[in-house]
């Protein structure tokens, strides 16, 4: 019958151990890829967005994140008056405006 199984035999160990440095090399540059493409250009966007927050002021041209475009009547310390339209005004949240609009962009439409 052993014509049809071949014996295993087990291999002689011929080589060393990789040290912990080698066997953790690939993690550590999987780590310093997604820190230069994804954590760091984020926190950068949400520092820009954090400044941009704090600079709004009245009169400024600004879009929400949902696309309404107006001008700026009130600012509070956590929500502004969006005037979007004559006598239409909306109340939002600071944090939901995504960007400045250059001054005029609002008449140009």
């Amino acid at each position: 019958m052993s014509f049809f199984i071949s014996d295993a035999f087990a291999q002689a160990a011929d080589g060393a151990q990789p040290s912990i440095l080698e066997a953790l090399f690939p993690f550590i540059i999987l780590f310093v890829v997604f820190y230069f493409l994804l954590i760091r250009p984020q926190s950068k966007r949400a520092k820009e967005h954090k400044k941009l927050v704090q600079e709004l002021s009245k009169g400024d041209e600004v879009v929400t994140q949902g696309g309404v475009l107006g001008k700026i009547a009130e600012v509070d310390e956590n929500f502004i008056v969006l005037e979007v339209a004559d006598n239409v005004q909306i109340k939002l949240q600071r944090q939901s405006v995504a960007s400045l609009m250059p001054k005029g962009t609002i008449k140009s439409i």
